[in-house]
């Protein structure tokens, strides 16, 4: 739950920079390639993480019309990566536009239930952490490298000469 919009827009302007340090890993080839098949592809995971900002933040009364929930999802990272910063950017300047601290305490119907703002901004960051995260498991299943996010990846470790620690 978030009270203060400077306090969402310094968290959501690191774990926007973190998903785009994700997604620029990929490749295209990788973004339609199954794992197994009750795992979405990398690039499912990856648009899912781009239209969900829209999707969800339209909700409450923002305007953020980059991208559709129901496109497709495209065939290149760079077209990914593209509408991921166009809508990120999007959040930021409707929320500085439209929202102040006191906006954050108001409610708005969210699937089904009443949600104040500063608790959707919170849900918003922690989806998509949860699916980069996913996705960093199909990029390592994929052979990809992973980049460190709170801390060095195994690869990082290895470009400091240290071992991973396990």
């Amino acid at each position: 739950m978030y009270y203060k919009l400077s306090d969402f827009i310094s968290d959501w302007t690191y774990e926007a920079e973190s998903t785009v340090k994700v997604f620029s890993n990929l490749t295209d080839e990788s973004l339609s390639k199954k794992v197994h098949e009750k795992v979405r592809t990398a690039g499912r995971l990856a648009w899912h993480i781009t239209t969900s900002i829209p999707e969800m933040m339209n909700r409450t009364g923002l305007k953020i019309e980059t991208v559709k929930e129901d496109a497709p999802s495209p065939s290149t990272v760079g077209e990914i990566v593209s509408a991921y910063k166009s809508v990120s950017e999007k959040l930021i300047a409707q929320v500085k536009a439209n929202w102040n601290d006191e906006s954050l305490l108001k409610e708005d119907d969210m699937y089904g239930e009443m949600w104040a703002k500063g608790k959707t901004l919170g849900i918003l960051i922690t989806h998509q952490i949860h699916h980069r995260s996913q996705l960093t498991v199909v990029m390592r299943l994929l052979g990809l490298t992973v980049p460190g996010i709170y801390g060095p990846s195994n690869e990082e470790w290895d470009a400091y000469g240290m071992p991973a620690q396990e």
